[in-house]
């Protein structure tokens, strides 16, 4: 693996992520890497669309706080927000098409019941990528 210039952080706003994204800018100190904050929103088509709003206001706060974060640090974050499909995959997609040297992942999300020993998706990310992860707890 050579140098990390582009860092891939998912971002779900749990407590591990937020560790990851806190371990993202301590590497990305060190390398001089950019880091982008990655959050799925995944809406089953039943959801009206008040509960669609509250979801991407949230992500807008787990964005927000991110992007602060990173800025205190001096890091640059650059805070995308997409919409649908499996996260997992979702993220994967993401990190192959944009050529990131790097994931960052926390190593659960907020669903403990969904996620009861290692999250379903940490594990699928770090089962189906090709770049290396970093899984924070």
């Amino acid at each position: 693996m050579g140098k990390i210039k582009k860092i891939l952080v998912p971002l779900d706003g749990s407590k591990n992520s937020l560790k990851a994204l806190d371990t993202a800018i301590f590497l990305a100190k060190d390398s001089d890497a950019d880091i982008t904050a990655l959050h799925i929103i995944r809406f089953p088509i039943q959801f009206s669309n008040k509960i669609k709003k509250q979801h991407k206001k949230l992500a807008e706060k787990i964005m927000t706080l991110a992007s602060r974060t990173a800025k205190k640090s001096k890091v640059s974050l650059t805070p995308i927000i997409r919409f649908d499909g499996y996260v997992g995959d979702q993220i994967v997609k993401y990190a192959h098409l944009h050529k990131f040297d790097l994931i960052v992942i926390g190593s659960r999300g907020p669903n403990p019941i969904a996620e009861m020993f290692l999250g379903s998706v940490a594990n699928y990310v770090l089962n189906k990528s090709k770049i290396p992860v970093l899984l924070v707890k």
